[in-house]
């Protein structure tokens, strides 16, 4: 749009997407710029558009007269420069004052990869044992069954993987079942339990439990089933369930469950960096309905939460409407609804912000390099 006078969405797709490729070649290829012209104008022909090749050949030009000042001015631009959506940035701004350009720029960073070890107890060994295979592993003091694998791997090379010993998961994820706390007897539901894998970080904390894993998505669900299996669950602590939890008579032949994880729906703004297609498909729009399905399904699972029960609510969000908004307004509407201390005995993680409800962890955070999550614990009134 600072190339030409008429908006960029104006244009017809085709040759927008030229411009765009030309652009893109010019500033990054080892080819002369006016070589990269050249080829746009001959693409422009080959494409159908020989009506639009002085217009190609016009604003390339222009655009290689005029780069370094154009760069300038965007990389000026905190969002342009880290190739946010404005909508997002402005409400990361607003959100984060303090933290938000740091959030963009660790968005953009490639992520470590966290593995949990199925026993904290076995973690040093496991650490001796990736060492003896030529891989560097590292202690997450912050969460007990972290290692940070120094350089990724793939899973399959993984000692111990296929028999379950550990799984790749974030140590921001492994937050979940340590506040899920779930005890011996306990009756367990997994909500929005794809692809399995805070299930399996319950069943290897406590092995002694009822767990239902539910999800809407019967290929996602299969996902579950497949981790079960790799962890050597056994079938009668554990169980998948297809179940639209926005439905008013979800799990109504469950009866009631001592622990409920809802690992709701949501916006995946925490996770860009493993899923950058996220700036360009989410809409400002999305977080409002994300926030509404949210408080749908956390209805339904706290209509079947126990009493003297815990139920944590988590989203890999880290836009206040998903999490502390959308709590608040929950709670206001709730009254047999109160938040929960933390377990005894777990420590907040570093760089992780404690706010009114629940706990933030933004990307890029701690010694543990987090993903973004968010954690909320919740119980009944009555129970107090």
């Amino acid at each position: 749009a600072k190339l030409v006078d008429r908006p960029a969405a104006d244009m017809p797709p085709l040759l927008r997407g030229l411009l765009i490729g030309a652009a893109h070649q010019i500033e990054y290829s080892r080819a002369a710029p006016e070589v990269c012209v050249h080829l746009a104008v001959d693409a422009a022909r080959a494409l159908g558009l020989s009506r639009a090749t002085g217009f190609v050949n016009a604003v390339l030009r222009r655009f290689v007269r005029e780069r370094a000042a154009l760069l300038a001015k965007i990389d000026a631009d905190v969002a342009a420069r880290h190739a946010y959506p404005e909508w997002l940035a402005l409400q990361l701004e607003a959100a984060w004052p303090e933290h938000w350009q740091t959030i963009l720029q660790a968005s953009n960073e490639h992520p470590p990869m966290t593995l949990r070890v199925a026993s904290a107890a076995a973690r040093e060994q496991y650490v001796a044992e990736l060492a003896a295979s030529g891989r560097e592993g590292e202690i997450i003091k912050d969460f007990p069954e972290a290692v940070l694998l120094r350089h990724s791997a793939p899973v399959a090379a993984l000692p111990g993987f296929a028999e379950g010993r550990v799984s790749v998961q974030d140590a921001g994820a492994q937050l979940a079942a340590l506040l899920l706390d779930a005890r011996a007897g306990d009756r367990v539901l997994d909500a929005c339990a794809a692809p399995g894998g805070k299930s399996a970080h319950i069943l290897q904390r406590q092995p002694k439990v009822d767990l239902l894993a539910v999800d809407d998505d019967s290929a996602r669900l299969a996902l579950v089933n497949a981790t079960f299996s790799r962890i050597g669950a056994q079938s009668s602590s554990a169980r998948t369930r297809l179940v639209d939890l926005t439905q008013s008579d979800a799990l109504a032949d469950e009866g009631l469950f001592d622990r409920i994880l809802v690992d709701a729906p949501c916006s995946a703004t925490g996770v860009i960096r493993r899923h950058p297609d996220i700036k360009l498909l989410r809409r400002s729009e999305d977080v409002e309905g994300f926030a509404r399905l949210q408080r749908r399904i956390l209805e339904r699972c706290f209509a079947r939460l126990a009493p003297g029960g815990r139920l944590v609510y988590s989203t890999c969000s880290i836009l206040p409407a998903e999490n502390e908004r959308m709590l608040g307004d929950f709670l206001e509407a709730t009254p047999a609804a109160r938040v929960l201390p933390w377990p005894s005995g777990l420590a907040l993680p570093t760089g992780a912000i404690s706010q009114k409800t629940g706990v933030q962890l933004l990307p890029g955070s701690g010694s543990a390099s987090t993903d973004g999550f968010y954690y909320a614990c919740l119980g009944r009134l009555e129970d107090a």
